[in-house]
């Protein structure tokens, strides 16, 4: 990797776990008189976020002197991602999150790497459905539901 890339990466999340961290201070505690109130997860995630920012940076210090060898930016692949990212979101409510999910995912995979096409439909299926089912189903939350053709 990138030494200096991966140093100013690990110092701007640094940065935004300090700001998730002291954001999630503001955030009232529960009106049950529960110990875990709605601050907890965007505390523990700024937490998380810094540790593993530490982390990096630490890292960069470890590594061996840099190749001048350049690396050739992949524009053709972030832009079908990040066109697929749009097209995800703009159908989100249209087709439901599960089969948008699947979608994204699955052209998201076949961008990164070609072939394995059997893996890569057995993960964005597990991934998107898995996570439907759990968030819907098992913790009662809301997600945009399956399309009515």
């Amino acid at each position: 990797m990138n030494k200096k890339f991966d140093r100013y990466t690990g110092i701007a999340f640094l940065l935004i776990g300090i700001l998730f961290l002291m954001e999630s201070q503001k955030i009232s505690d529960s009106a049950y008189g529960s110990s875990v109130g709605p601050k907890i997860f965007p505390m523990w995630l700024g937490i998380v976020l810094m540790a593993l920012s530490i982390r990096l940076i630490y890292e960069t210090f470890k590594y061996k002197k840099e190749e001048s060898e350049k690396e050739t930016l992949q524009y053709k692949k972030l832009f079908i991602i990040f066109g697929s990212a749009v097209l995800y979101a703009f159908f989100l409510e249209k087709i439901g999150y599960a089969v948008s999910t699947f979608l994204f995912l699955l052209i998201a995979f076949q961008t990164m790497e070609r072939g394995k096409v059997v893996y890569s439909i057995i993960i964005s299926a597990a991934f998107s459905f898995g996570v439907y089912y759990i968030f819907s189903e098992v913790l009662g939350g809301s997600l945009p539901g399956f399309p009515l053709f």
